[in-house]
């Protein structure tokens, strides 16, 4: 077994996590990018040029755009994936990628997202099971993308649900786990409380106007929060280098 304590150190300056998330092609489908974003190659500049500590993306991106990249900004490779054409009440995110695969591509921590509450919760549970302890095998921390959802889940952002899947996240064995913002600072609290050791990072959501979105972000830091994995209110910017420098001066201080 490998320390994976060195590859978590690369995701982390001074104890705080900036990654940048470019999963939503899979995630969402065409409707978040426009004439400019949805190249690869411009994502994945912003990512090496913004100071991120991580790059969280799919491995089709990673074994295309490689060398736009790699040895740039660390990589997170994510290892499940869905589209959103599937119904709310029957998700699932099945694995498309190996931890050996990650390993192969320079990974430096490998992602999968559970949807707590799902119908197939108990599938996503047993796939990262596995994934997380030949992870622990390679070196390389687990990122769980923990979101409620599903029939039995009234509020998804509600701060009960989202603590408890970040508890989930730590009892699964998650190095950093990421959450949707529970909408206040007291309710970040909570949420980071119930992932002891397991850092909390939130996602950055859909794009909101420039300085409500940082007002959120320095919430979610005063919250406990070890960070944030941001996607569309960076490259999505007309400024997106301009924002990586606003973010960076909320978590790294």
């Amino acid at each position: 077994m490998k320390d994976k304590h060195v590859h978590l150190g690369k995701l982390m300056k001074g104890g705080k996590i900036l990654i940048l998330a470019m999963d939503q092609g899979m995630e969402h489908g065409p409707r978040d990018f426009n004439d400019r974003n949805i190249n690869p190659e411009y994502v994945c500049d912003i990512a090496c040029k913004g100071g991120f500590t991580g790059f969280a993306i799919q491995k089709g991106i990673a074994k295309h755009y490689k060398e736009n990249y790699s040895g740039k900004v660390p990589l997170i490779l994510k290892l499940n994936g869905r589209t959103s054409i599937v119904p709310k009440d029957e998700i699932y995110s099945s694995q498309i990628a190996s931890v050996k695969e990650a390993a192969a591509l320079g990974a430096d921590a490998v992602g999968y997202t559970i949807y707590v509450g799902s119908p197939r919760e108990a599938d996503m549970f047993r796939d990262f099971g596995r994934i997380q302890e030949e992870a622990d095998d390679y070196g390389l921390p687990a990122v769980v993308w923990a979101y409620p959802r599903g029939k039995h889940v009234p509020d998804e952002k509600s701060v009960e649900m989202v603590s408890y899947s970040a508890r989930v996240a730590l009892e699964l064995g998650a190095d950093v786990v990421k959450i949707n913002y529970p909408g206040s600072v007291e309710g970040m609290k909570k949420v980071a409380a119930a992932a002891g050791r397991t850092k909390v990072i939130s996602a950055g959501g859909s794009k909101q106007p420039d300085a409500e979105f940082l007002a959120k972000v320095k919430d979610i830091m005063a919250g406990n929060g070890a960070g944030l994995a941001v996607g569309r209110n960076v490259w999505q910017n007309e400024k997106p280098m301009k924002m990586a420098q606003e973010l960076k001066k909320v978590i790294f201080g």
